[in-house]
C-alpha cells in the first residue's frame, strides 16, 4: 500500500472510520513497529491490503478490514518485553483480542482473525480464508516495511549510474 492509499477509499473509510478515530487505536502510532514504520502505518496497510483482497475474492472484506486494522492492538515494545507465558507471537494476539473488544464489539471472524494472524510462528490454525489472508498479508507488510529503506537507497544508486551513462 501507498501511504495513505486507504483514504482515497471511500467505502473502506466508512468501514473503519470509527476504529481510526478511536483514541486506543491512535495510540499506535506511538510505536515503532518493524523499525521503520508505526505499528498504526503497519496495521493500517495489512488492513487495507486485506481488505483489498478479500472483496476481490467475494469474502467479508468488512470484518477483514476491522479486524486487519486491530490486529496488533498492544502498547509495549514487543523487542524488549518478555513474558513467563510464551514467545511474544503467542502473546499479542491475545492482548490484541482483549483490547479490541473494550473498544468494539467482534464478529467470530473477527476474533479469529486477530487470534490466528501469528500462524506460521504459532500452531494456532485459522478457522476462516479471512485469517488467512490477514496473516499473510501481515507476514508481506512485515518484510516490505523492514525493507523499504534499502528499496529507496538501491532505486537512487540505480538512478545514479543510469543519470552516468
Amino acid at each position: 500500500m501507498r501511504k495513505d492509499e486507504w483514504k482515497n477509499d471511500s467505502e473502506y473509510v466508512q468501514i473503519v472510520g470509527d476504529l481510526i478515530k478511536n483514541p486506543t487505536v491512535q495510540k499506535l502510532a506511538n510505536y515503532k513497529q518493524h523499525h521503520h514504520s508505526t505499528r498504526l502505518e503497519h496495521s493500517l496497510a495489512v488492513s487495507f491490503d486485506s481488505y483489498r483482497i478479500a472483496k476481490k475474492r467475494d469474502l467479508d472484506y468488512r470484518a477483514v478490514a476491522r479486524a486487519g486494522l486491530l490486529h496488533d492492538l498492544f502498547f509495549y515494545d514487543w523487542r524488549t518485553t518478555k513474558f513467563d507465558l510464551g514467545s511474544h507471537a503467542f502473546v499479542h494476539p491475545r492482548v490484541a483480542l482483549r483490547n479490541a473488544e473494550k473498544i468494539t464489539t467482534l464478529s467470530p471472524v473477527e476474533k479469529d482473525i486477530i487470534l490466528k494472524h501469528m500462524w506460521g510462528l504459532t500452531l494456532a490454525r485459522p478457522k476462516y480464508e479471512e485469517s488467512v489472508i490477514v496473516s499473510l498479508v501481515d507476514d508481506y507488510e512485515a518484510v516490505r516495511e523492514f525493507m523499504n529503506p534499502f528499496r529507496t537507497k538501491v532505486k537512487k544508486q540505480l538512478n545514479r549510474i543510469a543519470a552516468i551513462k
